[in-house]
């Protein structure tokens, strides 16, 4: 946002955010990944028994001989709601020798659970393998090392096959021990389909209203902020005359941070951004441009909807006291929950003749949303406080 203030100039408007898919060759976090391409064996098309073409998973990296075939693997039934990229992706490359796989970490029942999907590529997949006594989690700050336990179906150390719908998302689970509370980035070892053999370091969410934890694929709840009360409306607007513009107070306080410190929630209905302004002055003016965008990595535009509580547009007044920090929340068109970097993105707005007016816009590239979601923490509400 640039945000224009009396005495301080900035105008709420301009940040660009430019998020991408994970992909194979993402070096941070690996959320869904494109498989490496398999193979297709022709030599069982009229073979009753399999079904029809079987799809031979490439090299899985582990030597052992054993083979099964798993029964009943459970299917992931909202996988639209909880991966929206999933269908897209299946609809592009129908035809392509690729498929999707994905992954997700929770705490279940006193355990870790790493689940493990696979979007059949065909109706029969051999040579898959999930994990045996190598798969562990590293918390990457301790050097603790945590085991896996066993799999859910039962493959443990083994290659094995499965059978079902081409196109069906299968949940292939690994239990490990319980992560201590405060596990904040691990590494995953011996799950070399899903390419978690180490090397990367991935970041762990907790919410604040469970103690639960997640990795990856996750909705937030709808932020709740205290909304600005307006003390006076604006008259006929007239851009370049102050007393013309409307006039709000209460706005949301927070604790002292860095201005323009940003945070992110992603629900499946909205996106809500928020960003410090540091109070200069008893009253300042501001003013929020209605075209402002975030945009992902992809090029995709997802526009504001609006500002809580407050005016697009035109300029306005906020009321309080210096050493205040308020926060603004805006909210835009809901980003894909697979999102992992933004820009923020503000257009130059009108001119306008104020002391120290700023139209100009602002462009903040490459915000990561991992880090963004985690800022959540410090847009607590804070009451004003004061020693006389």
């Amino acid at each position: 946002m640039s945000d224009m203030k009396t005495y301080q100039v900035p105008f709420i408007g301009c940040l660009l955010f430019c998020c991408g898919l994970l992909q194979a060759q993402t070096a941070d976090r690996k959320i869904w990944v494109k498989s490496p391409y398999f193979k297709v064996d022709y030599t069982t098309e009229t073979d009753e028994e399999n079904g029809g073409k079987t799809i031979v998973w490439p090299s899985t990296e582990n030597w052992v001989t054993d083979t099964c075939w798993v029964e009943n693997v459970p299917l992931l039934e909202d996988w639209q709601h909880l991966f929206p990229s999933i269908k897209n992706d299946m609809e592009k490359d129908e035809t392509a020798s690729r498929t999707t796989i994905c992954y997700l970490l929770e705490e279940e029942e006193n355990e870790t659970v790493l689940h493990c999907f696979l979007v059949m590529p065909g109706d029969v997949v051999t040579n898959l393998w999930l994990a045996h006594e190598e798969t562990a989690i590293l918390d990457r700050a301790t050097g603790i090392r945590y085991k896996a336990r066993r799999v859910e179906p039962n493959c443990w150390g083994k290659h094995f096959g499965v059978r079902a719908k081409k196109g069906d998302i299968l949940d292939f689970r690994i239990y490990f021990p319980p992560l201590p509370p405060t596990t904040r980035s691990i590494s995953i070892y011996g799950v070399p389909n899903w390419y978690l053999r180490g090397g990367r370091q991935i970041r762990l969410h907790r919410s604040k209203k469970a103690e639960s934890l997640t990795l990856g694929w996750f909705f937030d709840d709808i932020p709740e902020f205290h909304t600005p009360r307006q003390v006076k409306q604006e008259g006929q607007y007239d851009k370049n005359d102050g007393h013309s513009w409307s006039v709000f107070t209460d706005a949301h306080l927070i604790k002292p941070i860095r201005e323009n410190t940003m945070a992110l929630w992603l629900t499946p209905s909205a996106t809500y951004l928020a960003i410090v302004k540091e109070q200069n002055w008893q009253r300042e003016y501001y003013g929020i441009e209605p075209g402002t965008l975030l945009v992902d990595g992809n090029g995709r535009q997802f526009k504001l909807r609006k500002a809580m509580g407050l005016p697009l547009g035109h300029t306005f007044w906020m009321e309080g006291f210096s050493g205040d920090f308020i926060a603004f929340l805006l909210e835009f068109d809901p980003l894909p929950i697979e999102t992992t970097n933004i820009t923020y993105y503000e257009p130059e707005g009108e001119p306008f003749d104020s002391w120290g007016a700023n139209w100009k816009g602002n462009v903040f590239p490459s915000l990561d949303v991992q880090t963004l979601r985690e800022n959540q923490r410090f847009f607590d509400y804070f009451p004003r406080q004061a020693v006389e």
